[in-house]
């Protein structure tokens, strides 16, 4: 049990989300959910529920698959926390098929490598080692309800190996789970601004709504990330042939995750039962009172509210410049970082980046690059 508490420490540690780990994510089991898979979003701030006009939008919002009609692979590798040298990767495969009359179907593979661990007993004797992973695959689809908005949806197999053997009575298992998507986007037909064109965007994605993961006999699970994210985007052509673009976009995310007392006073040694994901839909919009270590705080609603604004620009549909910036309550996360990225398109192939600029000096998510490509076929 030890080796699983301080592997899931680890993780949400390296998610930047350290404040967060008492309150909404610590509370959560796989938090790798959450990681921004493509490089463009993440170049922009991790903004892109508005946008979803790439294979990504599987994580993003499966319901921008309805308005695709190109066969695309998109695969990115991040070597995760470059800092402290951990040997931690993180792995996102997806792809997206086009069916006429039918609609876009995608599937993905997102894969976190977590390294090597020491196994000891209860005395701390190294009784060997094992490696540590989670993994989730899935399938999404995206269909058209008018010629303006669609609806999504998506299904993944979590799974979940972060230790082996046995603590006293209880064996260690893996975890594994399944979650469930619910998105939606509306776009309008481009229209003219000053001469230019321009669209508007907005949508919304409520992701990993499933049940709770449970690594030992006992019957206490840990809930998923289940997140609710909503945005928009504004794309205007800055000259009239349309060679230069400009968009920029913005999300609000909350993660759906709540404990509620059972027993004690809330100063610590007190017991908590987690909603399920489909409960805190309902039940975890309110402010609430949690203890950080220090004092109890009160979160209220902006709170608890995570903010990512992003602009990209296009040279000619080939060359695009991202920035961006994302923020966090500092008890709820305190993740602050700017964000910069690049794109290229040539034919069939492309390529992005991004890179995380913390404002905070020594983060662990300092200096992360993603790496992205595409093939459009």
């Amino acid at each position: 049990m030890r080796n699983i508490i301080k592997l899931t420490f680890t993780l949400v540690f390296a998610l930047g989300l350290f404040a967060q780990a008492r309150a909404q994510v610590g509370i959560t089991a796989v938090p790798f959910l959450q990681i921004e898979p493509d490089s463009r979003a993440a170049g922009m701030g991790n903004t892109g529920v508005a946008i979803a006009d790439n294979s990504a939008a599987i994580f993003w919002n499966p319901a921008g698959l309805a308005f695709q009609n190109q066969n695309q692979l998109y695969i990115t590798h991040a070597n995760w926390l470059p800092a402290f040298n951990a040997d931690l990767f993180y792995d996102y495969l997806v792809g997206t098929y086009h069916l006429e009359g039918i609609g876009t179907i995608g599937g993905h593979i997102t894969f976190l490598n977590l390294g090597q661990q020491i196994r000891t007993d209860e005395t701390g004797l190294e009784m060997g080692r094992f490696n540590s992973f989670e993994l989730a695959g899935g399938l999404s689809y995206g269909f058209r309800l008018t010629d303006n908005f669609s609806l999504g949806t998506g299904f993944r197999f979590i799974y979940s190996s972060l230790a082996d053997g046995q603590v006293g009575e209880q064996k260690i298992n893996p975890g594994s789970s399944v979650g469930i998507d619910l998105a939606g986007l509306y776009k309008t037909t481009p229209f003219q601004l000053a001469g230019r064109s321009a669209q508007f965007n907005a949508g919304f994605n409520i992701s990993n709504i499933g049940p709770g993961i449970q690594y030992t006999d006992a019957p206490q699970k840990d809930p998923l990330p289940t997140v609710f994210r909503a945005g928009w985007a504004f794309t205007l052509d800055l000259d009239r042939k349309g060679y230069n673009q400009l968009t920029i976009a913005n999300d609000i995310s909350k993660i759906m995750a709540r404990n509620e007392l059972v027993s004690g006073d809330g100063e610590g040694g007190d017991t908590y039962e987690s909603l399920s994901s489909f409960e805190a839909l309902f039940k975890s919009w309110g402010s609430f009172e949690r203890f950080n270590g220090t004092e109890t705080v009160t979160l209220g609603f902006m709170d608890q509210l995570m903010f990512g604004t992003g602009l990209e620009y296009w040279y000619n549909q080939q060359f695009a410049l991202r920035s961006g910036y994302y923020h966090e309550h500092e008890e709820n996360g305190n993740r602050r970082f700017l964000t910069l990225g690049a794109g290229l398109r040539y034919n069939m192939f492309g390529v992005d980046f991004s890179y995380i600029y913390t404002l905070e000096e020594d983060h662990p998510l300092a200096n992360t690059i993603r790496l992205s490509l595409m093939l459009n076929f």
